[in-house]
């Protein structure tokens, strides 16, 4: 499971993307020739560490509590519940959640929320980007519930000019929807975007949506070893795109 709101401005209607990038044809980022950062949020700002230990310990713990299973058991019970809601909305709704384990998710993230942390040299990567006057736009699949959680540990909607999530668009965003609908919220020039996640389905979703400039992250969580990014530009964090 990779666990990985809509807020801003109504923008004006853009085509359809029909063009395709591949996304090992540009190493470094040209910043002169980009106006838009497009960042995820969990795995490319925050530390994926966090939204892994709740998903994938503490729920599990709670689960097999509450229904007098082995942590085995539980595991097998969850992983095909997880697995067909995968890459929905669903699949990030903590409403969803709550109501399919019988668990409150959001409880369990504020009595954990002491473990919501920037990525090594993010913020960093944040205020160097807002010094060179590029527009700064969070793109992320969190429930709005649970952005507002980090936001409050963090602060991270300071350093964004705005903030998109999939639930106001009704759609992840490894579905085309979702880059539709970001195109009519924010009017961006996608030759002149970069975006960065480290999800490999979104990642290929912005990629077929014509994102001239694509990155995948390959340390999302700092208590696991590197994810590989073999079809996608890899960096191990936001900050050596500067």
């Amino acid at each position: 499971m990779t666990v990985q709101m809509q807020i801003g401005n109504q923008g004006r209607l853009h085509p359809r993307y029909d063009s395709r990038v591949s996304p090992l044809t540009r190493q470094s980022p040209r910043w002169d020739g980009i106006d838009t950062v497009l960042l995820d949020l969990d795995g490319t700002l925050l530390d994926l560490a966090f939204d892994n230990y709740i998903w994938l310990t503490r729920v599990v713990e709670i689960y097999a509590e509450n229904n007098g299973l082995s942590l085995a058991e539980t595991h097998a019970v969850l992983a095909p519940r997880f697995e067909r809601v995968q890459g929905t909305l669903d699949w990030y709704s903590i409403d969803y959640w709550s109501v399919q384990l019988r668990i409150d998710i959001e409880r369990i993230h504020r009595e954990e929320a002491h473990r919501v942390a920037w990525l090594p040299g993010a913020c960093s990567f944040l205020m160097q980007l807002r010094e060179r006057g590029k527009r700064l736009v969070l793109m992320t699949n969190s429930h709005p519930v649970i952005l507002g959680i980090k936001e409050e540990r963090t602060r991270v909607m300071s350093y964004l000019d705005a903030a998109y999530t999939s639930h106001g668009f009704g759609a992840p965003k490894e579905d085309p929807r979702f880059w539709i609908a970001a195109q009519h919220a924010e009017p961006f020039d996608p030759a002149r975007t970069i975006f960065v996640d480290d999800s490999k389905a979104v990642l290929h979703a912005a990629i077929a949506a014509g994102l001239g400039w694509v990155y995948g992250v390959k340390r999302p969580d700092s208590s696991r070893e590197p994810k590989k990014h073999e079809e996608f530009t890899a960096i191990d964090g936001v900050i050596d795109l500067l």
